[in-house]
């Protein structure tokens, strides 16, 4: 235990009328600030300033009480520790009796490890000091039986470091003026940092927080700026998504094809494949977690696997007209899928569970699913989540609780956080929900302002820590919300058509991408990303 030099005189340390207040609202008490300023110094190695600090303001680290209980308990004298506990000032009596109640249960396992001597002593300190405190009687049982088995007695060779962790007991037990709590100057600043930075609307590039003023983001911060329109696909985009690290892009056409494209290292973007097989259109794309393969499902046709780094299809999942695909997602190995199937309506709906070799593993199969529209698989793999017209169903995995969230109005869409915590979920009565993948029954938070009632339109996590929103629109905007707040804090215009998908990259918090109806993927940066890409 390093404790600091206690060369410097003590005078009170407990809060009292005389006290004085900082600054003109008197929230802050000098003595306080000091003391934790000097536990700060002195747990930063820096002593002979922490120890001036002391000398100078005539205001020591501890209270001279904190002294005379380390030297009592660490010599043994036990009236001595209750007369300083109980000469405390601002001590609560069940703070005073828990205090009391560590010095003689101490002072009682001490005697039994001493053996016969000790135990008529031991006796003596359970009835006359113990018991009288009046606290529960299965800790006073507990110690009667430990006369008998001895059980708990501190063996003479480790007295020592027993009384340096009762002297750690007793710090918990008093009140915080008694002992200033290790790096309580450090969560202090740290506290107010994570205070402004939660209350900073477009917060977005960690790397920005400073000590030296106030922290407010710039509106500049959110990706705003369009730097780039891609324009390789022939009609309609329904789909785009950012690979897992951040280094490439998938979109997905009516056109019946996907894109694979690299993000370069400044941000600008470049075509690598595009995946042609598909003879309808593509509605959604799943990147594996290891980002070297790419699911597209197509509108009534086989799931297809493939290579990222070739662009050549590895696998169709199925060719069978009696088993369409209508959504799929990854396990966080990379060795596995679930895909939900839906078509035609003559078969029962299913969700199963393949390995990469088309080879089924698993299935739920019966009258009791409805049609999957969407399905997710969270980061840690404990949770499928399937999106079912206006209900969203969650199942512990491989084989536990099931249970329901009920919307009022049908899902389109669905997405998870980057921890896999929250959700959110896109409904056509124009509104996102967000929900906590657990069992409760309360919306996290609602989203309005962008137009949702005809298409199916996604949205997104995204940023720094997943803090904001993304959504397309049918307005032919993109709308982005910080979390917690209802309207957006920014729209981007640009696209002449419906929006109907957006993706924040996860390696990048100022990249997002929106694909639309008007044939078009565009790259928004943040300002200071368009300024120094051009």
């Amino acid at each position: 235990m390093d404790l600091p030099p206690s060369s410097v005189s003590h005078g009170e340390a407990q809060a009292g009328p005389t006290r004085r207040r900082l600054e003109a609202r008197g929230l802050v008490d000098r003595e306080e600030l000091v003391r934790v300023i000097a536990q700060s110094l002195y747990s930063l190695g820096y002593r002979k300033a922490a120890a001036a600090l002391e000398a100078e303001s005539g205001v020591p680290l501890y209270p001279p009480e904190h002294d005379h209980l380390l030297f009592d308990v660490m010599s043994g004298r036990w009236d001595a520790c209750v007369a300083t506990i109980r000469s405390m000032a601002g001590i609560g009596d069940r703070d005073r009796v828990a205090a009391e109640f560590l010095v003689w249960r101490g002072h009682f396992l001490e005697l039994l490890g001493i053996g016969d001597a000790g135990l008529r002593m031991a006796r003596e300190v359970l009835w006359r000091r113990i018991a009288p405190l009046g606290i529960d009687r299965g800790s006073v049982h507990w110690l009667a039986r430990s006369m008998i088995s001895c059980e708990g007695a501190v063996a003479p060779d480790a007295v020592i470091w027993w009384r340096i962790g009762l002297f750690l007991d007793l710090i918990d037990a008093l009140p915080p003026w008694f002992h200033v709590p290790s790096g309580r100057l450090e969560l202090l600043v740290e506290n107010v940092v994570i205070q402004q930075v939660s209350s900073c609307l477009y917060h977005n590039l960690p790397d920005e927080v400073t000590l030296f003023e106030d922290h407010k983001c710039r509106e500049e911060q959110i990706p705003s700026e369009c730097s780039q329109i891609l324009c390789d696909h022939k009609n309609e985009v329904w789909f785009v998504r950012f690979s897992n690290d951040g280094n490439y892009l998938a979109s997905s056409s009516s056109d019946s094809t996907a894109i694979i494209w690299k993000v370069e290292d400044d941000d600008t973007i470049t075509k690598m494949h595009c995946l042609e097989g598909h003879k309808k259109p593509i509605s959604f794309v799943a990147w594996s977690p290891d980002d070297r393969m790419l699911l597209t499902c197509g509108n009534g046709e086989s799931l297809k696997l493939w290579n990222v780094a070739t662009g050549e299809c590895s696998l169709k999942f199925s060719d069978s007209v009696d088993l369409i695909i209508s959504s799929c997602a990854w396990f966080p190995n990379s060795e596995k899928i679930v895909c939900a199937s839906s078509e035609p309506e003559s078969a029962p709906n299913r969700i199963f569970t393949c390995d990469l070799e088309g080879q089924e593993l698993e299935a739920w199969v019966g009258d009791r699913i409805p049609k999957v529209s969407d399905i997710a698989v969270t980061p840690d793999g404990k949770h499928l989540i399937c999106v079912c017209s206006n209900e969203i169903w969650i199942r512990e995995l491989p084989k536990g609780r099931e249970w329901r969230i009920h919307e009022q109005q049908t899902i389109s869409s669905l997405s998870l956080s980057g921890d896999g915590h929250s959700l959110i979920v896109n409904l056509n009565s124009q509104e996102i929900h967000m929900w906590k993948i657990n069992e409760s029954s309360t919306v996290l938070d609602k989203f309005r302002g962008h137009k949702q009632g005809k298409f199916v339109i996604r949205s997104c996590f995204g940023g720094s820590n997943s803090l904001f929103i993304a959504s397309g629109s049918e307005d032919s905007q993109v709308y982005i919300w910080k979390r917690h707040l209802e309207t957006p804090i920014k729209v981007l215009n640009g696209h002449s058509l419906t929006v109907n998908c957006v993706s924040w990259n996860p390696a990048r918090p100022h990249m997002l991408a929106s694909a639309s109806d008007d044939r078009t993927v565009r790259i928004w940066l943040a300002h200071k990303a368009g300024i120094a890409h051009g």
